[in-house]
């Protein structure tokens, strides 16, 4: 398909991207931020999770509906490095595989709801 229809030029549109086989939203989007410098919200596990614990969106665990809350509070510049910030520090301190999270050490306690 990518040979055939789009003469081995990856698309640079998320609903191009989409029609791709094996490529999901999550890809697609970033696709989108890293490939083609364009606003995209990436939601892996780390946002959902993130995003949750920290007020960001409420009770969300669909990557769609998260990606769209994100879409309403996080300005389309600054999409791709959000998410790219919150893969680290989903990794490094507001771990999924610790009984708690390392909050002590966490940058934005102060106004993460989990914390406060």
């Amino acid at each position: 398909m990518l040979k055939e229809e789009y003469h081995c030029q990856v698309p640079d549109t998320l609903e191009e991207l989409l029609k791709l086989p094996g490529v999901g939203r999550k890809s697609a989007n970033l696709i989108m931020g890293d490939v083609f410098g364009k606003p995209a919200i990436v939601t892996d596990t780390h946002c959902i999770r993130l995003t949750n614990r920290m007020g960001l969106v409420d009770g969300i665990k669909d990557p769609k509906k998260v990606e769209m809350e994100l879409w309403k509070i996080i300005p389309p510049e600054e999409g791709s490095d959000f998410c790219h910030r919150l893969v680290y520090h989903g990794r490094e301190v507001c771990t999924a595989r610790t009984k708690t999270p390392y909050c002590d050490r966490c940058c934005v306690a102060e106004v993460c709801k989990k914390c406060i």
